[in-house]
């Protein structure tokens, strides 16, 4: 099992790696998940706009792009692109802790992983409903 956290094009350190790390695999260890290989790379928003153009030909800014690599069921194996910008600002404007924003973040990309999706609204309200239930064990 491995978590890793990288920067592209930005200068940031994450906090607490290790109780994030063990937060993760707890989160996905309940959905019936074991974490092979997943990466978290926090970048800026005009990173992540070029990627959301480059490989999802969607021509906006948005907080978080997953990419699921995994060749095996319940295997989690993926590369998760977080902008800080995008967290902050959002953050900023539900006036919400930056660091709790991030967090719900951090549980989204996962939840993708795990299959979770949230295009309808049932969707959107199914994965609220995961990350705010994965926030409150982070505590």
């Amino acid at each position: 099992m491995a978590i890793n956290f990288f920067q592209e094009d930005i200068q940031f350190n994450l906090s607490g790696k290790q109780k994030i790390k063990k937060w993760l695999t707890q989160t996905a260890t309940e959905e019936g998940f074991d974490i092979k290989d997943l990466n978290f790379i926090f970048c800026n928003d005009e990173y992540l706009y070029q990627m959301n153009v480059d490989y999802l030909d969607h021509h906006t800014y948005t907080d978080i792009i997953t990419f699921d690599n995994a060749e095996e069921e319940k295997i989690i194996e993926g590369d998760i692109f977080i902008s800080i910008e995008r967290v902050r600002e959002n953050a900023h404007l539900q006036k919400e802790n930056f660091n709790h924003e991030l967090h719900r973040v951090l549980s989204h990309g996962l939840f993708h992983l795990c299959g979770i999706n949230d295009k309808s609204p049932e969707d959107k309200i199914l994965m609220r409903l995961k990350e705010n239930q994965a926030l409150q064990k982070l505590l």
